[in-house]
């Protein structure tokens, strides 16, 4: 359905009204009422529409959000805007989650990849580097378009799916892209939850999170441990917890962390530590949210 507040952006670009729009296109006063009760309309309609203020269908059915670090991100994220935040949150976030997890990728390497879609990957760099790197972007795009809607274990599976598909693990058939891991795994000499556990504490972990009335950062910072702990997906579980975090913290209108691959030896302190010092894990996440924050600062963008 088209946004209402967004065809009126657009008909003050270029100065119009509701009625002359009408005219203009040939359309029904009861399309335009249909519009504004926020009903969908014939698809011919819209692509006129598209066609007629330069824009894709899609540019006219986003939802504005009064959240102005989501509504810049959307906005920059739909014309591709370079070098705005959108721009380096992908870059930033991307390169430092990856190089967490042990991508070979430099930061200028994977900026090149997002600006050009191309790569001098020099000698020795995995395939699934690149592929991964591709991968993150749009995952990034995935928070940044579902970020207001509640997290659920479909959400969080779709995370994956984008991440590990076309992986080489992706041929595996127990690995299972976009599903619960099959297989028992270990972090950090850690045990995980088993296979069979991971479906019943996943719908207890949301469930409580989803309780909430009222999510802080520190919610979200306990989310991500017990996620982490949890360790639901055979691979992939780093930088699926990390994109969850953006798409919570942009969802509450909170900043987001980018843990930096420098301080990756106090944030996995702080995962490990958890249980017996929390401030550990909080202060590494909130050291990479005035990461974020300066970021913002550079646009202008208050935060």
């Amino acid at each position: 359905m088209i946004s209402y507040s967004v065809l009126l952006q657009k008909l003050n670009e270029k100065g119009l009204t509701k009625t002359a729009l009408t005219r203009e296109l040939g359309i029904s006063s009861r399309t335009m009422a249909k519009i504004g009760r926020g009903e969908k309309i014939a698809d011919h309609v819209l692509e006129k529409m598209a066609v007629f203020f330069g824009c894709s269908a899609g540019e006219l059915c986003q939802t504005i959000s009064d959240n102005v670090l989501l509504q810049t991100l959307r906005d920059e994220k739909n014309i591709r805007m370079p070098g705005g935040l959108y721009h380096e949150l992908q870059v930033r976030m991307t390169y430092n989650s990856n190089h967490i997890e042990g991508s070979k990728l430099s930061e200028d390497q994977t900026r090149l990849i997002f600006e050009t879609n191309t790569v001098d990957v020099g000698e020795g760099i995995p395939v699934d580097d690149i592929i991964e790197t591709v991968n993150h972007f749009r995952a990034i795009d995935f928070c940044i378009d579902m970020a207001e809607e509640p997290l659920t274990e479909d959400i969080i599976k779709e995370l994956h799916r984008i991440l590990k598909q076309s992986t080489k693990n992706s041929s595996l058939a127990w690995f299972a892209v976009g599903d619960y891991k099959k297989r028992a795994n270990v972090v950090g000499g850690r045990e995980t939850a088993k296979p069979k556990e991971v479906a019943p504490r996943m719908k207890i972990l949301l469930s409580e999170y989803e309780a909430k009335t009222d999510i802080t950062m520190n919610d979200i910072i306990r989310f991500h441990y017990e996620f982490e702990r949890l360790h639901p997906f055979q691979d992939g579980n780093g930088r699926v917890g990390r994109l969850i975090a953006l798409k919570e913290c942009l969802r509450f209108g909170l900043i987001p962390f980018i843990i930096e691959d420098a301080k990756k030896l106090y944030y996995y302190r702080g995962l490990s530590e958890w249980e017996r010092e929390k401030g550990y894990l909080t202060d590494t996440c909130l050291d990479g949210q005035d990461t974020f924050r300066k970021l913002m600062s550079i646009f202008d963008i208050p935060s």
